[in-house]
């Protein structure tokens, strides 16, 4: 399952399962579980743990160290779970000490052709990143969010799940859980109602997010107020918990 070009170093660590391309170079303290597919001339250092059933196309970068002046090459990390597909020419790197020292991607995420995943993101499941969406450091990522091709992300800002960032689109602030947001700089634009109908979600508890929705964009409560109205909304719907929560989280304040 390893082509005779392939350059593995005696410290890695791949499942007899593993499909390892032409020209691939798998470097020291890699760890690889079963069922993942590297293609050719890709490029995996370490420490990187990587989990099942993954899909690495040609050229893309693993585990590299993170493009971060202050890095002096500490023992620093890239964890990425199951079955996830990275395109061609991705860059996914390590984290630094001045955060948990660990990149981390989850599950069932879908990174098409260079994105970059800088140092120490976060970045949860089932997420779908567009040609060239690029992540800065220490950005973290919910579950199901889709960005736009071309999309930039500055870094510490966080992204609730189920959001929608559009193409071409400059982020300097948190967004929440549901909502979509573009331009450049980005803007609020309404809620990602189709992307919640694809995961499940009710007519009724999408009518609920945009009631949300309207209360922090167009009522003229402050955003403190705004949360605490919210937060009254909350008995028996429970769809409001994930934005009420990346409201809280929030670093950077929102994007309104």
């Amino acid at each position: 399952m390893i082509h005779e070009t392939a350059i593995i170093d005696a410290g890695a660590e791949l499942h007899e399962t593993v499909e390892i391309g032409p020209y691939a170079v798998i470097g020291p303290d890699v760890r690889i579980d079963a069922g993942t597919v590297v293609s050719a001339h890709v490029v995996i250092r370490g420490p990187t743990r990587i989990g099942r059933d993954n899909r690495i196309f040609q050229f893309a970068s693993v585990g590299d160290e993170p493009q971060d002046k202050k890095y002096a090459g500490e023992p620093t990390r890239l964890e990425i779970g199951d079955r996830n597909t990275i395109r061609e020419f991705c860059t996914l790197n390590r984290g630094t000490i001045q955060d948990e020292g660990v990149t981390r991607i989850g599950n069932d995420n879908w990174f098409m052709a260079y994105v970059h995943a800088a140092h120490d993101c976060v970045v949860g499941d089932g997420n779908v990143l567009a040609n060239n969406t690029t992540l800065a450091g220490h950005v973290h990522v919910g579950d199901h969010v889709v960005l736009g091709g071309f999309s930039g992300v500055h870094q510490f800002c966080r992204i609730g799940s189920y959001a929608m960032l559009g193409m071409f689109s400059g982020l300097t602030r948190d967004v929440p859980a549901y909502f979509m947001i573009s331009g450049h700089p980005a803007t609020p634009r309404g809620v990602n109602s189709e992307g919640m109908r694809r995961h499940g979600f009710s007519g009724e508890e999408i009518r609920t997010i945009r009631r949300a929705y309207r209360t922090l964009y167009r009522s003229g409560l402050k955003l403190e107020e705004a949360v605490a109205a919210i937060e009254q909304d909350l008995d028996g719907r429970p769809e409001l918990v994930a934005l009420l929560d990346s409201l809280r989280d929030s670093t950077r304040s929102i994007v309104r």
